[in-house]
């Protein structure tokens, strides 16, 4: 369980530093997919360890599903009282989602505001810089609640003013 929660804060300074070193200089969607893989990496650690967690808790017994989505359900029935972890839990879905597609549009690459765009479900995303680093916000929080939830101090946690980076 400690060792998926250290793999995810890993993940999570990772996508700290491609966010706020590599795209604040290349500002290329190639950048932009390589945050989306690690914080779907990140995610996958969380999924893990909160499975781990509910496990020693006695909440679920038996075999870890094999596949991330399968795995992924388990987690929003096994947390269904928390309204976090089921946003989280979304938003990963989304963002395997953004990853696996096809046609993906580039704009505005090498300036502030570059843009993926691609069609999910009939519907457009669109993910930018901004778009990005509220995931990445948002992920980091879900973070610290895990955290809280195993009783783990978050001291290995980037510290960082996110005003003005961009």
């Amino acid at each position: 369980m400690l060792q998926s929660l250290h793999e995810a804060v890993e993940e999570v300074k990772r996508v700290d530093h491609l966010i706020y070193v590599s795209l604040k200089y290349t500002r290329t969607v190639d950048v932009i997919q390589n945050i989306l893989n690690r914080m779907v990496d990140g995610y996958a650690y969380l999924i893990d360890a909160l499975l781990k967690h509910a496990e020693q808790e006695k909440r679920w017994a038996g075999e870890a599903p094999s596949s991330a989505l399968e795995k992924a359900e388990l987690v929003k029935r096994l947390y269904k009282d928390d309204p976090l972890l089921q946003d989280n839990v979304e938003l990963y879905l989304l963002l395997r989602k953004l990853l696996h597609a096809k046609n993906v549009e580039r704009e505005n690459e090498y300036r502030r505001h570059v843009t993926m765009k691609t069609i999910i479900e009939g519907r457009e995303e669109i993910v930018n810089i901004d778009i990005i680093t509220n995931y990445y916000l948002f992920q980091r929080e879900f973070l610290h609640h895990v955290q809280k939830l195993f009783g783990v101090a978050n001291d290995e946690m980037v510290k960082r003013d996110d005003s003005n980076y961009f």
